[in-house]
């Protein structure tokens, strides 16, 4: 799904030569570094970086490492995806189960007034309190956002900033596939989404990689309009790949009272909480 290889191609083709002191001039061919040049500011044989790029030189050094990310610009995230490609081969990470344990899902039924769902690393709603089933007008879990976000055309207004969160998705799933390559679900989601979305396709095809821990997220809500909510992402601990998402709003904004109001007009009913999540994993799967 992702590699050491491709990784390190696309970064040198998009530095430009002049932030590293090389002149150029109309001459020039090559988008960005030229493999030679990146070998020697990263203090490397020619030889050696080559190798690197054709996947033929494996287990480089964290010294190898610090030095290409700093010639080829990497930010705290893709410097952390660097070292995870690098490493592969010595230590490959098992795909998590995915199950939620029940003190999880009674701490969902404990957010009040904001929408609130655990997320695995594919992107899955695993689990989800009543306001979030109501957000996104479904049940969870049931829900993959990449899947939501790219393929799902009706649903495509519900993103105020629908071309930020798709940059987000993609580059939440390019960690993911650094970090479980061998993950056969994560691998077919992705196949999906490059077969039948053309924008997934050119933004994977870049190679960009995105950790967002927090953040605005603006909602186009049919029933009750715009929501711009405050999204936290809580890693949690002893849960390999999830994560706790919450959604919430400024005192006294239009956005709480929007979500008072969402909640008031699901009173009767409505998506699946995280206690329906429990009522159905004890009755087992339904056919």
């Amino acid at each position: 799904m992702d590699d050491l290889a491709g990784f390190l191609r696309t970064r040198r083709s998009r530095v430009d030569p002049a932030t590293v002191g090389i002149p150029t001039d109309s001459r020039r061919r090559v988008a960005g570094l030229r493999r030679e040049e990146v070998a020697h500011l990263s203090g490397v044989s020619v030889d050696y970086y080559v190798r690197l790029e054709q996947g033929r030189a494996t287990q480089p050094s964290d010294q190898v490492l610090d030095a290409l990310a700093r010639v080829l610009g990497l930010d705290e995230t893709e410097r952390g995806h660097l070292c995870r490609l690098a490493r592969q081969r010595r230590r490959r990470a098992k795909p998590p189960a995915g199950r939620v344990r029940p003190e999880l899902l009674r701490v969902l039924d404990l957010v009040a007034g904001a929408p609130a769902l655990i997320m695995d690393h594919r992107l899955e709603a695993l689990a989800g309190n009543r306001l979030a089933g109501l957000l996104f007008d479904r049940p969870l879990p049931g829900m993959n956002t990449a899947r939501h976000l790219f393929l799902e055309e009706a649903e495509r207004g519900l993103y105020a900033n629908w071309e930020e969160c798709t940059l987000d998705v993609v580059g939440h799933l390019r960690l993911a596939a650094g970090e479980y390559p061998d993950d056969p679900r994560l691998a077919s989601l992705i196949g999906e989404l490059a077969m039948r979305s053309e924008r997934f396709r050119r933004l994977w095809a870049r190679a960009e990689v995105r950790a967002r821990s927090h953040g605005r997220k603006a909602f186009r809500h049919p029933l009750v309009g715009l929501l711009e909510l405050h999204q936290e992402n809580f890693v949690l601990p002893n849960e390999p790949g999830m994560e706790l998402l919450v959604l919430s709003a400024p005192p006294g904004s239009p956005a709480e009272d929007g979500l008072r109001l969402l909640e008031s007009l699901g009173a009767d009913g409505g998506p699946h909480t995280a206690a329906d999540t429990r009522a159905r994993e004890a009755d087992g799967p339904r056919r």
